[in-house]
């Protein structure tokens, strides 16, 4: 298949090019040049500015994993039109109402954009305003292509990522004694492997799947997945467990903390995706393997 993607060189995106590469598809990357992806053909461009290099071409399938604001769907579809194939849009669990209950499927309510759509181009890009976002993106791409696959991923984790959040917790036990964690411990936290994630969208462009999907593996605590953290990499390490209060102000500090609250977007329902066919390895072998990218970038 000839797969194009928006976006794709670095993390999420890249290891679904990667995924898509090893299984002998033809992949594109239409990019901004500052990284490549070997075996993939690069498209140098800017989806905010300069469409231009997509005028030719066409594919099976587009994978976008980094549409932030509806008018760069509209752009991108009114430059592809149906020469892109199924559309891929990769959203988030944000796009959510904080309202749903825990445990809630893909038709649960999403968040109100009454506050976004005035100027959803030029609004700010903030916590509050990051899920009414990806709803007007979810449905500027519907109304594109009926028929595109939604991903909403909660924390998506492993190894290459650049943004450290999940790799800042595993370097901590690597190299501290003692290390020091927000609670409470029993706070929900969910989160999905990125190579099962990738490995899911792919199956899922093969197989002509459609509709909106958790990316997710089943609800923990906090506390559970930093102690597994803990037990592979430092099993002699302590955990320091801080009041949330405490804790306060120094969200920067604690990357996937997410304020001690009970949030239904950390327990959200991710039986559909699994009777699809996503499959969940150990989060030890996503602790392992982010152990052993962080000691490969420490020899670079």
């Amino acid at each position: 298949m000839r797969i194009l993607f928006i976006g794709g060189t670095r993390f999420v995106g890249k290891a679904i090019a990667s995924e898509a590469i090893a299984r002998e598809h033809e992949v594109t990357v239409f990019h901004r040049g500052n990284t490549t992806l070997p075996s993939a053909t690069s498209v140098i461009g800017d989806r905010d500015a300069d469409l231009s290099a997509l005028a030719s071409g066409s594919w099976d399938a587009t994978v976008d994993v980094c549409g932030y604001r509806p008018h760069q769907i509209d752009q991108i579809a009114e430059s592809l039109g149906a020469r892109a194939g199924r559309y891929v849009f990769i959203s988030s669990v944000s796009a959510y109402s904080p309202e749903i209950p825990p445990l809630s499927v893909e038709s649960a309510a999403l968040a109100d954009t009454r506050e976004v759509s005035a100027d959803p181009a030029g609004i700010a890009m903030t916590g509050d305003t990051y899920g009414p976002l990806k709803v007007m993106c979810e449905q500027a791409t519907l109304r594109h292509y009926p028929d595109a696959l939604i991903i909403r991923p909660t924390y998506v984790i492993g190894p290459d990522d650049y943004t450290m959040r999940f790799p800042a917790w595993v370097e901590r036990f690597v190299t501290q004694q003692e290390v020091e964690c927000p609670g409470p411990e029993n706070a929900p936290m969910q989160y999905v492997d990125v190579r099962d994630q990738a490995t899911f969208i792919v199956d899922a462009i093969e197989s002509g799947l459609s509709g909106a999907f958790h990316c997710a593996a089943p609800h923990t605590t906090f506390g559970q997945m930093v102690t597994a953290i803990r037990d592979v990499v430092a099993p002699t390490a302590a955990i320091s467990w801080l009041p949330a209060v405490d804790c306060e102000g120094r969200e920067a500090e604690f990357p996937l903390w997410g304020g001690g609250e009970s949030s239904p977007l950390m327990q959200m329902n991710p039986a559909a995706a699994i009777a699809a066919g996503l499959v969940l390895r150990p989060l030890a072998e996503t602790v392992r393997d982010t152990a052993a990218w962080l000691d490969e970038q420490s020899q670079k």
